[in-house]
């Protein structure tokens, strides 16, 4: 069957919303040498720590087609993760980040990603489509912000006027060419919100994020074996998974959308963990209790090295 490139599009974003995204855009697949020039610059800098995984595959960053010859166009999808529940306030207890306490996300946006290839495969069963769920080489945020589906806050998080940015992010590239969106204007105004309640100063400037000083980098990206500095230590305000406080204070996320997906609310209820129990964990706790959960990511060895962190600057 013969579509226009509009009724393409069209049908692309109809399916997209109905197998459970709140947020679809399509960009034309081309190179972004602005944004990449601001990347090397970010890395060059030795603002990304020690995750040297983003110094790798620079070309693909720079220009989709690397990734997918023949591609011309990227669908930017967004799914709400953010559950009406809070942190439970205990000096004895850690908190998680929002986006893990449910089940991880990479378990579930590629399949979704995948009902969305099939309808694009219809269309033409001689076109080619990659899926990316922050698994490969690719910005994004950047390509989020191409798609129009947000603008990249002074955080540095795409935030959306619909629903604020508790929203995960999933690519396909495809062959197909579709009608593409045009960005949107960066609604932060003159807010500095996010700036002034970070407590590590991580932001230090609008739009620039530097790990070396980010809680999330320090409790979810440094290796095990890596101390926590002192100076971040002290400012850690109870996180022992991620940090939302840039999130939390930003006030567009005031429209947040509850989400749809019942595997991202809270396992057992819980937004936080006692101390003493991640300091008592075993192996086969850990890897039960976080079976499919992003929290998997940091090991039993590194989380409990974020509880020695806390209790070390309390004491």
């Amino acid at each position: 069957m013969d579509y226009s490139t509009s009724h393409q599009s069209e049908l692309v974003k109809q399916i997209s919303k109905k197998v459970g995204f709140e947020l679809v855009g399509i960009a034309k697949a081309e190179a972004m040498t602005e944004a990449f020039e601001q990347y090397t610059a970010w890395i060059s800098s030795g603002y990304h720590a020690t995750m040297q995984y983003l110094e790798k595959n620079l070309e693909k960053r720079k220009d989709i087609r690397e990734i997918l010859p023949g591609a011309e166009s990227v669908i930017v999808l967004g799914m709400s993760y953010y559950t009406p529940h809070e942190h439970e306030q205990s000096d004895q207890e850690g908190k998680i980040s929002r986006y893990a306490w449910g089940m991880d996300y990479h378990e579930i946006l590629p399949k979704k990603m995948q009902e969305i290839v099939t309808v694009l495969e219809n269309m033409n069963p001689m076109s080619q489509h990659k899926i990316y769920v922050d698994t490969g080489p690719i910005s994004e945020k950047q390509w989020a912000r191409k798609a129009g589906i947000g603008w990249q806050g002074k955080n540095s998080n795409i935030i959306s006027r619909e629903i604020g940015s508790w929203f995960f992010l999933g690519v396909i590239i495809t062959t197909i060419p579709l009608e593409y969106d045009a960005p949107i204007e960066d609604y932060c105004g003159t807010c500095t919100a996010c700036l002034d309640a970070c407590p590590t100063s991580a932001i230090i400037e609008p739009y620039k994020v530097d790990a070396n000083k980010c809680i999330s980098y320090w409790t979810i990206e440094a290796k095990p074996e890596k101390e926590i500095p002192p100076d971040i230590s002290k400012h850690m305000e109870q996180w022992i998974y991620g940090c939302d406080i840039c999130q939390d204070i930003c006030p567009w996320n005031r429209f947040a959308s509850e989400s749809s997906q019942e595997e991202f609310h809270p396992r057992n209820m819980e937004t936080t963990m006692s101390f003493q129990t991640i300091l008592n964990m075993k192996q086969e706790d850990f890897s039960e209790r976080f079976r499919k959960s992003p929290v998997k990511r940091t090991k039993l060895a590194g989380l409990q090295r974020n509880v020695h962190a806390l209790i070390r600057h309390e004491e």
